[in-house]
């Protein structure tokens, strides 16, 4: 893939930002290569990713990051830049099921999704030896239901010791104390078996069941301190009926989360997803 700046912006709506940011970077002969703009009419907040080659410009990200910051001062931005020559290390959690993790190894191993994988961490030892056959870590912290926090504190440490740019709870069925929350912010992203904000929680598609829904589906959503109320990355259904079982639900479902977590995540990686309050901006 080709080396390129991924220049992520977003500040209040006024005349003059488009102007100003393609005039730098052509006035240094840079190259963009991909341009997304939007304004949220609610709140007057501009949203802009530019892709910039690397090569035609005349610095490194350092330079531009120093160039740039009085044009983004003067409009009061929020922003960042990427170097897609830098991978984005990312940890991967998860417990008993394996469907969600298996599809990010094989897509991680087939060179499709660039990304790091520095370790696996559980809170059961069931997948041990299918991720080491990918020659991975595995780290197997055990939940005594009495003494969680213990669990917790493993992790914690074990997080801090990898320095993730990105948690996937990849089917961890447990839920993540307030401090490592706050500790990542959007930088947790879990997969919830639902079509979110309905069947918040546990067995979403027995809930599902019970109500005699015609479609389920899978949300992947950033993670907060708030129960499966994070915003919302990506989401997908399938169409179910009076006919399918809880059993057929489960078995429909697993597939829908694991493309929904595949994209939500591609999203992240490649720097298309922009927070905004409890809201998300994606330039898919």
């Amino acid at each position: 893939m080709e080396r390129a700046y991924r220049l992520i912006i977003s500040c209040p709506d006024q005349i003059g930002i488009v102007a100003a940011v393609s005039d730098f970077i052509a006035g240094h002969r840079g190259w963009i290569t991909e341009a997304h703009h939007y304004t949220d009419p609610a709140s007057q907040w501009f949203f802009m990713r530019y892709v910039v080659r690397a090569e035609s410009l005349p610095f490194g990200i350092d330079e531009l990051q120093r160039l740039f910051t009085p044009v983004a001062e003067r409009f009061g931005m929020q922003w960042r830049v990427h170097d897609t020559g830098v991978r984005k290390r990312v940890v991967l959690l998860a417990s008993r099921q394996a469907h969600c993790l298996s599809d990010l190894l094989y897509r991680w191993r087939s060179g499709e999704m660039a990304m790091d994988i520095p370790c696996v961490l559980s809170n059961h030892d069931d997948l041990r030896g299918y991720v080491q056959w990918h020659g991975l870590r595995y780290c197997h912290f055990p939940v005594d239901p009495a003494r969680k926090v213990d669990h917790f504190r493993a992790v914690e440490q074990a997080l801090a010791e990898t320095a993730p740019d990105l948690i996937v709870l990849a089917r961890y069925m447990q839920i993540l104390p307030e401090p490592i929350c706050a500790r990542y912010p959007g930088r947790i992203i879990n997969i919830h078996h639902s079509f979110l904000p309905s069947f918040v929680g546990a067995r979403p598609y027995h809930q599902a069941s019970a109500r005699g829904v015609k479609l389920i589906g899978a949300t992947c959503h950033y993670v907060t301190a708030e129960l499966d109320a994070g915003p919302i990355i990506e989401q997908d259904v399938v169409r179910v009926g009076h006919h399918n079982t809880v059993e057929d639900m489960i078995r429909l479902g697993k597939d829908v989360e694991k493309q929904v977590l595949a994209r939500g995540l591609r999203f992240h990686l490649e720097d298309r997803v922009l927070l905004h309050g409890n809201k998300t901006i994606v330039f898919a």
